[in-house]
């Protein structure tokens, strides 16, 4: 009797805990799924993130394959921003015919300075500072908080001293294929990448 008892005590305990088990999975499929399938799901290029750009509409970045991209965290009250902005500009309008994009991400983690609404900071760029290239909505490039795209650039291509972006305007170069070539730091003025970027330009 005493055997028999413990017997359905073991059951009852089995079935209980299947139970518990089936109904967390139900309710947390993701803590199951995300880590088994992190592997398969993990991005190969740029061209498998989709951002939003300063009007707030998504933009698949599959849209730029086949193109040499400069990928820059800007902002507009920077001691860097002036020649930033006007040496980007010359490189686009040189290369922009040649399947070169420069993809600009305004951040305000770096000292407050890109404080302004999209609104704001896409009439500074524009207009104050003539840019002609994309620029996409604010983003956080450090942090819990960053940007899947800027998680992917620092973790194919890390910085000194840590993969953390260390400040505005640091800058990095994606060939034709999607992958990240090279990273350059924010005091690296534009046109000192224009070497490289001609190079990624005659490359098939």
């Amino acid at each position: 009797m005493t055997l028999r008892l413990m017997k359905n005590s073991n059951w009852v305990s089995f079935l209980f805990i299947v139970f518990a088990f089936f109904l967390y999975f139900y309710k947390y499929p993701s803590s199951f799924s995300a880590k088994n399938m992190a592997t398969q799901e993990a991005p190969k290029s740029i061209y498998d993130f989709t951002v939003k750009d300063i009007r707030g509409n998504d933009v698949s970045l599959s849209g730029y394959r086949g193109k040499v991209l400069l990928v820059v965290n800007v902002a507009s009250k920077c001691g860097l921003t002036q020649s930033n902005y006007k040496e980007l500009n010359v490189l686009y309008e040189k290369y922009k015919n040649q399947e070169f994009e420069v993809l600009a991400f305004p951040c305000n983690q770096f000292a407050g300075q890109e404080p302004g609404s999209n609104e704001e900071i896409q009439e500074v760029a524009c207009t104050m500072f003539k840019a002609e290239f994309p620029i996409f909505d604010k983003i956080d490039v450090n942090g819990k908080n960053a940007a899947p795209i800027y998680k992917f650039l620092k973790s194919e291509k890390g910085g000194f001293l840590g993969d953390a972006i260390k400040w505005n305007f640091t800058k990095f170069l994606v060939n034709k294929e999607g992958k990240v070539v090279e990273r350059y730091a924010p005091t690296t003025s534009p046109l000192k990448i224009e070497k490289d970027i001609q190079n990624l330009l005659g490359s098939s």
